[in-house]
């Protein structure tokens, strides 16, 4: 079933007439039309290929676009895995050259210790040597240790070429030129010595026996010198001798007879002489206990004696002078006491403990004093 549409009222009129055809002009319109469509088909056509192939493209680059976006993400990702492990190396390098600043921090003090240290070293070897070259001399009695020691200090100390060395080096000449000249005894001779008076001492007379030394005896005889006996015994003596003269003027006296009374005039005069001095004795007393020694106590007397003379001599040989010094007074002291010092056994004592006692301080070696003194002054400067 079919819609009918009202025809309107104007339909039913009659068709005009048409105009006159012009086959040409629409033709033309027609071509032109035709044209006009195929040209906008071909357009359109053209247009939907170009949009197409922009679609296509469009699809490409999106889709390249994307691949691009996830390399880039990629790539920042791996960017900001590189940058973390930047920062982590950073921190490690910085950390590194922190501590590499600090160990050549470290290093240039170590440095300049080990420069300023190597002098303070040298202070300290070369005072040790000095020290030990000292004890060396006081064991052996001899200076060679001690300027051997100081010798070899300036060689060294001219090779470290430091000026702050120098007082140091004119203390050692100082102390070589005071060694050097310093004249020093030989103990091993001075030993002797003190055994030679430990063996004198038994050959002293006492004041209290002075008739067993024929020297004291002399001594004596010329202090009774100015007695009475000794004048009397003069005078007959030369009463003889004129008795005799006048015998022998005479001019009947036989020459021979007057000779014979000469002569034993003489004898007789020597006799009384010999005789008066052995009946007198003077004795001057300046230790009165020297005169009251027993006999049973010289022994003793002499014994001690030589036991401070042997002190003397260890303490010589132990470089102890001051004691050697005080022992050899203390015998000095002894023997003008109980012994006579008119003898001269006991004056060759005497000058022999004189000459020891002289000599004892010489074998004393000096010190470098000054040397150790440059050397505590640097080191404590330092």
């Amino acid at each position: 079933m079919t819609d009918t549409l009202p025809v309107p009222a104007t339909t039913a009129l009659p068709p005009a007439a048409p105009p006159p055809a012009r086959p040409s002009a629409t033709r033309w319109i027609v071509l032109a039309v035709a044209l006009l469509a195929a040209g906008g088909a071909w357009l359109g056509w053209s247009a939907q290929q170009r949009l197409q192939q922009l679609e296509s493209e469009l699809v490409k680059r999106q889709e390249q676009s994307q691949d691009e976006a996830k390399e880039a993400r990629l790539l920042a990702k791996q960017a900001q895995d590189n940058a973390r492990d930047a920062v982590a190396k950073s921190a490690l390098l910085e950390t590194r050259l922190a501590e590499v600043t600090l160990q050549r921090g470290q290093l240039d003090d170590l440095v300049k210790t080990m420069s300023r240290s190597r002098d303070e070293t040298l202070l300290v070897d070369v005072e040790a040597n000095l020290r030990v070259a000292v004890r060396q001399a006081t064991l052996t009695g001899s200076a060679e240790p001690l300027v051997s020691a100081l010798q070899n200090a300036d060689e060294r100390l001219l090779r470290a070429q430091q000026p702050r060395l120098e007082p140091v080096r004119r203390a050692i000449a100082k102390d070589l030129d005071r060694l050097k000249s310093t004249r020093v005894a030989d103990l091993s001779i001075l030993a002797v010595r003190m055994d030679e008076a430990v063996r004198m001492v038994d050959d002293l007379p006492l004041l209290s026996e002075p008739s067993q030394h024929s020297d004291t005896a002399n001594a004596l005889a010329a202090a009774a010198a100015s007695s009475p006996a000794r004048a009397s015994a003069r005078k007959a003596a030369k009463s003889a001798a004129n008795a005799a003269s006048q015998a022998a003027s005479s001019p009947d006296a036989d020459p021979a007879w007057s000779d014979r009374v000469l002569d034993w005039s003489q004898k007789a005069g020597q006799t009384v002489w010999q005789e008066a001095r052995s009946l007198v004795r003077l004795t001057r007393i300046t230790q009165p206990e020297g005169m009251l020694i027993a006999p049973d106590q010289a022994f003793f007397l002499r014994e001690n004696l030589k036991l401070r003379l042997l002190n003397a001599r260890l303490g010589l040989l132990s470089r102890q002078t001051a004691t050697a010094n005080a022992d050899i007074q203390s015998a000095q002291l002894a023997i003008k006491r109980y012994f006579d010092v008119q003898s001269r056994r006991t004056q060759a004592l005497q000058r022999l403990l004189a000459d020891i006692a002289s000599q004892s301080p010489q074998t004393q070696l000096p010190r470098p004093d000054d040397t150790l003194a440059a050397l505590a002054t640097l080191s404590g400067g330092r």
